[in-house]
């Protein structure tokens, strides 16, 4: 039996609260945070998911965005997700899909930070 049950909350670094808030709430539509504590660095948002949510918080000493670790988010059409990001001057890498196992997409806050969104694969051509 595992000691851990799932993951309760993933924190993303960035350099400005307010900015972040409006990111992740309004561009991402996330919605208002679960809990809105700029004050303590913490602002946690729901992901669309009973499990999982996503905290922004502020670096600490020298930071670079994080690249290496990412926070995947699942869409149910990766091309319709990169198009409506796109529209709201979102960077996003183009989708690459892996048939058999799953069609993902990388995007960037506006920090740097890389997101990705993956779905369903692509029928085989």
């Amino acid at each position: 039996m595992s000691l851990f049950q799932g993951i309760n909350v993933v924190s993303i670094t960035v350099t400005d609260l307010d900015k972040g808030r409006a990111f992740y709430r309004d561009v991402l539509g996330f919605g208002e945070p679960v809990y809105d504590l700029p004050e303590m660095g913490w602002i946690e948002f729901k992901t669309g998911s009973t499990a999982g949510n996503i905290s922004l918080v502020p670096p600490e000493g020298e930071w670079q965005p994080s690249n290496s670790t990412s926070i995947v988010l699942n869409t149910p059409d990766c091309t319709a997700a990169v198009q409506a990001l796109r529209a709201k001057g979102v960077r996003c890498d183009d989708p690459v899909n892996v048939p058999g196992m799953v069609n993902y997409f990388s995007f960037y806050d506006p920090f740097g930070n890389r997101l990705q969104g993956c779905s369903e694969p692509l029928p085989a051509e």
